[in-house]
Parts: structure tokens; sequence; C-alpha cells
């Protein structure tokens, strides 16, 4: 996938509507300078921005990733199964943002009665000993919860962009 290709096909079509990279920023919300990066292929939006930009431009999503106009259509059938990947990236990224506010929530909750307790001189207890726990736990949990998943889905993202399929990746 050659990314600065894309860039400048980005850049085409935003020059073909007529807009600013402000002006374009603004239809997406991000900021003019996430789409100059997109345009110089120092940076890809997200898959679920990748098929808004497909519909505001009205070219299909293979188009755009591969950064230039083509004759033949896209199945419907493969439209559809994009669609449907998106949707599932979003509701994975969705999920993993609650669970971790949960997590930082009540590990926040833990800090602040650990505070507490230690200003009144009573954190020598196992309540104290509990909520340092408690505390350092969802901490770490944090961490490993979000390196974890979070390497996920960017390979998901780069296998799904680059055109990799499964077998290749079994394979591996």
């Amino acid at each position: 996938m050659d990314q600065t290709k894309i860039g400048m096909f980005f850049k085409e079509l935003r020059k073909e509507k007529g807009l600013t990279q402000e002006q374009l920023a603004e239809c997406f919300g991000v900021s003019r300078r996430t789409v100059s990066r997109w345009e110089t292929g120092s940076n890809m939006p997200d898959l679920d921005i990748l098929i808004e930009m497909a519909d505001y431009y009205e070219v299909e999503l293979r188009e755009l990733l591969d950064g230039e106009r083509k004759e033949e259509k896209m199945n419907q059938e493969l439209e559809e199964t994009v669609l449907k990947v998106a949707d599932y990236s979003n509701d994975m990224k969705q999920k993993l943002t609650r669970n971790m506010h949960i997590l930082f929530i009540g590990g926040l909750a833990a800090a602040v009665l650990h505070l507490v307790l230690v200003f009144t001189d009573h954190a020598d207890n196992f309540l104290g000993g509990f909520c340092q726990g408690i505390t350092l736990g969802m901490m770490i949990v944090g961490v490993i919860i979000t390196s974890k998943y979070a390497a996920k889905i960017r390979l998901f993202k780069k296998r799904l962009l680059s055109g990799q399929s499964l077998e290749n990746e079994k394979n591996l």
C-alpha cells in the first residue's frame, strides 16, 4: 500500500470538491493538521472515516485504498462486508473505551479513598492496604489491556487496509 500515492489521491479528491483542508476537516470532525497528514501520506484515516470519505467523494473504498480511480465497480457483497468490518471495529473501540473508563474510575476511587485514609492516619489498616492494592492493580490491568488490545486493533486495521488475507496471517 503506497500511502504517498493514497495521500495525493485524497488531495486530488478534496480539490475536485473545491475544499480547503480546514473545510474538509470540519466535515469529518478532525483537525486540519490531520487532513494534512492524510494528504502527505504520513497517516491514514481510521476505517470508519475512510468509509465516510468514500461516500462523500462518491468513490469506492477500494479506490481510496489504491490511491486511484478504478473503472470496474466493487461488487455489492464485498462492499457490505467492508461496512460490517467497519461497524465491528467501531463496536470493539467503544467496548474497550467503556471498559477502560470503568477500570480507571475504580482505580481513581480507590486512590482517593487511600489518600483520605493517609491524611486521617488510618492508612495502615486492612482498608488502606486494600485501596492501595486496588489502585496499583487497576493501573497494571489498564496498561495490560490497552497494550494488548491496541496492538490487536492496529494489526487488524493494517491487515484489512493492506488486503492481506486471513490465510496469510495464519501462516505467519
